[in-house]
């Protein structure tokens, strides 16, 4: 996949030059604020890089094999190949994947549009994205055993591709909106029945993590004004997050998380919570950050061709994300952005790897990390 080699170095190479890359504070000798020297400027997505970002989605929705269904088999009828059991969302290994390849898509559709690929693009999602296969998508949902597939990682995904077509003010979003719409309402309807059983929030690293999904899924609910879905986040999320404390970053990450534990926390909260109530919040939960101390070192990954194992970068890139929307929320913490810059512009040219494992999601992660990178 050569087209990840010219993207991402050409992404390292603008975020690099003239820089410097380590990001050890520097504590004055009179404040017990931290002093953080910007040393790394913030990566920017361009057009370059979109052309060259737009291969992976070019290449990945359809692309069928190989698949990981994930799929609970009730008969032999049930043993259906990708694309006849998800017609639209069957290619990039997974159905999740298959997703946000698709938001990938429409994300550099939307806001590059005179991308190289446009029309190639589009052709493959008018192809897949139709009412009819949407049907066949929602069917498979009311299945007695595949009620709660993806949930809620997929689901979170899904309510983001909507949101990204919808605000596409365009003939092709405009209809792709109108088309997935019906599917979308019914990935808000089964979250809106899961969050009131769920007793117990999911603290991991990787696809059920509750905080990331109802992070996605509350800008969703502000996005359609469904004050409904919006207040049973809101309540789920206070019950769950609300008395945390001294959230224990420095165990993370574990071998395969994708995602912080702690900062996902941070990352629904800082949308929930009045600003005062969060600020009290924060200083509890992760001592020091509001003196810009943020204990966590860029991880490492041994081997970009085992699956698990690379989730590692999209950690980085996920970490990333968090910590630019924090300081764009609240200028307070603009001093975590050397460490969001430090974790995205280590990591970019690491995904230059040649093997699916990776390929197949990275780059969705990388656009949006880039998408919410805050200029300095």
């Amino acid at each position: 996949m050569k087209y990840l080699i010219y993207a991402l170095v050409a992404i390292s190479v603008i975020s690099c030059e003239n820089s410097e890359t380590s990001t050890t504070p520097e504590k004055t000798a009179k404040t017990e604020n931290v002093v953080i020297v910007d040393k790394i400027p913030t990566p920017q997505l361009t057009l370059e890089q979109a052309n060259n970002l737009a291969q992976l989605p070019l290449h990945c929705i359809e692309t069928e094999y190989p698949n990981k269904m994930g799929h609970v088999t009730a008969s032999p009828e049930d043993q259906k190949r990708p694309a006849v059991q998800h017609p639209v969302f069957y290619g990039c290994f997974d159905w999740h994947s298959a997703v946000h390849g698709y938001w990938s898509a429409v994300t550099l559709l939307k806001n590059f549009p005179e991308l190289e690929a446009k029309e190639e693009l589009l052709q493959k999602i008018n192809h897949n994205l139709t009412a009819q296969n949407v049907e066949v998508e929602i069917a498979y949902f009311n299945t007695a055993n595949n009620t709660s597939f993806e949930r809620t990682y997929g689901w979170a995904w899904l309510l983001k591709l909507q949101q990204e077509l919808d605000t596409w003010d365009s003939v092709e979003g405009k209809k792709l909106s109108t088309i997935l719409q019906p599917l979308t309402d019914v990935i808000v309807s089964r979250y809106m029945e899961y969050l009131p059983k769920l007793n117990y929030a999911i603290r991991v690293g990787e696809h059920s993590n509750t905080a990331f999904g109802m992070a996605f899924a509350h800008d969703y609910a502000v996005h359609s004004q469904n004050d409904s879905f919006k207040n049973s986040i809101e309540t789920r999320a206070r019950d769950f997050y609300l008395n945390d404390s001294d959230c224990p970053i420095s165990w993370e990450p574990s071998g395969y998380d994708f995602l912080s534990p702690c900062l996902e926390e941070v990352d629904i909260m800082r949308r929930i919570l009045p600003e005062t109530a969060f600020h009290n919040w924060i200083k509890e939960f992760l001592p020091g950050i509001e003196s810009g101390v943020l204990d966590i070192e860029i991880g490492q990954v041994s081997d970009r061709t085992d699956g698990k194992l690379v989730h590692i970068d999209g950690l980085n890139l996920s970490r990333a994300w968090v910590l630019y929307g924090l300081a764009a929320q609240y200028p307070q913490y603009d001093n975590l952005t050397e460490t969001a810059d430090a974790h995205i512009t280590n990591t970019l040219p690491n995904l230059v790897a040649d093997d699916y494992a990776g390929g197949h999601w990275l780059g969705s992660f990388a656009i949006y990390a880039l998408q919410n990178a805050k200029k300095k």
